[in-house]
């Protein structure tokens, strides 16, 4: 079993910028990651199986929920400490950090912002405890970058409501407990549903044959006539601004997510050429090496200041959707030529499972797809500089 030998990257001493709690919670999550998470993901990954023992550990790390109020089951820590979580676990692998991020901010975030009090008691301390896992259903098998063309649909039964569609590339789904899916009504307005597992003509078919997040559990959510009852539609917002809401709270994570997937693949990039001898003198000696590293510890220090800067903001409820994607952007796309340079460092030995960087590289490419894909994002930050949208 390889030791985890990961030294963070701190080269503008940004340690100084939190507080002592920031600090523990980002040690705490630090340490059960070397512990719990690098001597078994690899093996997770080569066997394409998610490893349901972590969630025990998840919830104890304040993983889920980080930021709901404790009187629901949460930590009520601030969005810097959400974002150093979400950091260190993706630094162990960004299937994983999923599973952490739709939980919070796609599962649990809803419940707390936009359902009723019987419903937040209901689900929010078991999904906080792990008891509950959740799961988030917006992406369809013909509506990705374009959510408002949703074709599932719930009728008003009378005493309750009539689920149909189906949902794709759901993180979570094959074992989650709980849904949050959102569906159109007969109005066509957008409403979140919570569906639970075991209602009839309700099914969570696995997702099979990925080359990326092979360490997460990825599926459909198919609904055949499914009865909902009305207790468990969201009442406190509708509206395509609902879903977005919560994609903002989960991008905010990546985009501190992305960050621990670069400084793990730096640091065992700069391990590997220190002590890779060619030419008679360690690699990190020659011109070409050091350009790389300079070059990836300098992109790491930028994606550092500007979401330490985004946190500020997320706790002063200041950040905008539109700065939220420039992160998320910016930080998977650094991240993702980080692994690939890292690569190239390591040589053959790169694509082995002995290293961490090509299962990085793999999830990435994931990743800069995912909740707004890379060009989506930079449309996003268009449509906000200049007032015009490139959507229609």
């Amino acid at each position: 079993m390889t030791q985890d030998l990961f030294q963070a990257p701190d080269y503008y001493l940004l340690d100084d910028l939190l507080s002592d709690e920031h600090k523990l919670v980002r040690d705490s999550a630090r340490e059960w990651v070397k512990r719990d998470v690098t001597p078994i993901i690899e093996d997770a990954a080569q066997n394409a199986k998610f490893p349901k023992q972590l969630l025990k550990g998840l919830a104890e790390i304040g993983a889920f929920g980080s930021f709901i109020p404790e009187e629901y089951g949460g930590a009520n820590l601030d969005q810097i400490s959400y974002g150093l979580i979400m950091q260190e676990i993706e630094r162990g692998d960004s299937g994983i950090r999923s599973t952490a991020s739709v939980q919070t901010s796609l599962v649990m975030y809803p419940i707390w912002k936009y359902g009723n009090n019987e419903q937040r008691e209901k689900y929010l301390p078991k999904l906080a405890s792990g008891e509950f896992i959740g799961c988030f259903g917006l992406t369809e098998p013909n509506h990705g970058s374009n959510p408002s063309g949703m074709e599932t649909k719930f009728k008003d039964m009378g005493d309750h409501y009539l689920l149909n569609g189906a949902k794709l590339w759901i993180s979570n789904s094959p074992f989650a407990d709980i849904a949050v899916v959102w569906a159109k009504n007969e109005k066509g307005r957008i409403h979140g549903l919570i569906v639970e597992r075991g209602m009839e003509g309700f099914s969570t078919p696995e997702t099979h044959h990925k080359w990326s997040l092979r360490a997460s559990a990825t599926g459909e959510l198919i609904f055949d006539n499914v009865k909902i009852p009305k207790e468990n539609l969201l009442p406190n917002k509708s509206g395509l601004g609902a879903p977005l809401g919560c994609l903002d709270s989960a991008r905010y994570g990546i985009a501190w997510g992305a960050i621990g997937a670069a400084m793990d693949c730096y640091d065992t990039a700069l391990r590997y050429a220190k002590e890779r001898i060619q030419f008679g003198k360690p690699i990190a000696g020659f011109q070409l090496q050091q350009k790389k590293l300079t070059e990836m510890i300098t992109e790491i220090t930028k994606a550092q200041l500007l979401t330490w800067r985004l946190g500020v903001l997320k706790n002063e409820e200041r950040a905008t959707t539109a700065q939220i994607s420039m992160a998320k952007r910016n930080n998977v796309d650094m991240a993702l030529k980080i692994a690939r340079e890292a690569r190239q460092i390591l040589g053959a030995m790169g694509i082995t499972g002995d290293y961490s960087i090509m299962r990085h590289m793999m999830n990435l490419e994931s990743v800069i797809t995912y909740e707004g894909t890379h060009d989506i994002h930079l449309l996003i930050t268009g449509m906000d500089i200049t007032g015009i949208s490139a959507f229609k």
